[in-house]
């Protein structure tokens, strides 16, 4: 007992790399880079270690553990994105278009992706990747809510683009709800049952 109780002082006492330091930010480029190419399962210590250029001890020395290892890459780039989107904002174009092309990057896109996957089967984050979503949609959100009633403009779809609408748009409530995120869900499906209903008519 005496023996695990000095255990446990050791693990507590342990020391974590600084989180402002160039090492820490390479090693959450090779986390990121690896999700991209391989998925975020193919994220280990060793897989970090050997793509930035360092030893597994190294890695484990600023990330205690995996999840401390995903959590410090879904805050940073939740906050890279959050600061990428107000600056797009600052630069006159109108919020819609400047939202359409924030959403449309690739890496963000696929890393997103990688990260709501990850939530769904690693528990022990899922409310850190759900933090991080809501604050990139309520930033989101605070920018349409200044804009006039011209921002919520009526598509005209056609039956491709409509038939593309109302068969991603559950897929995606259903990726979201599943890491406890929420934010837009019932407008959207408020917005689509009633189209629904007016054609029914």
């Amino acid at each position: 007992m005496a023996s695990r109780t000095r255990a446990r002082k050791r693990v507590s006492r342990r020391r974590v790399g600084s989180e402002s330091s160039a090492t820490r930010r390479a090693l959450l480029d090779a986390v990121e880079r690896l999700m991209l190419d391989d998925g975020y399962a193919a994220v280990s210590y060793r897989a970090v270690a050997t793509r930035a250029g360092v030893t597994p001890a190294l890695v484990q020395y600023y990330f205690p553990s995996l999840d401390e290892m995903f959590v410090a890459t879904i805050r940073r780039r939740s906050e890279q994105n959050l600061d990428r989107l107000q600056k797009a904002l600052r630069g006159g174009e109108h919020p819609l278009r400047v939202l359409w092309e924030y959403s449309n990057r690739e890496a963000t896109a696929a890393l997103t992706t990688e990260f709501m996957a990850l939530g769904n089967h690693r528990k022990s984050i899922r409310s850190e990747i759900t933090e991080a979503t809501a604050r990139v949609r309520t930033a989101q959100f605070e920018v349409l809510a200044g804009q006039s009633d011209d921002a919520a403009i009526q598509l005209e779809l056609t039956p491709k683009a409509l038939l593309f609408l109302v068969i991603a748009v559950p897929k995606l409530l259903q990726l979201e709800q599943a890491v406890g995120i929420d934010a837009g869900h019932a407008e959207i499906v408020e917005v689509i049952e009633g189209h629904l209903a007016s054609i029914e008519r």
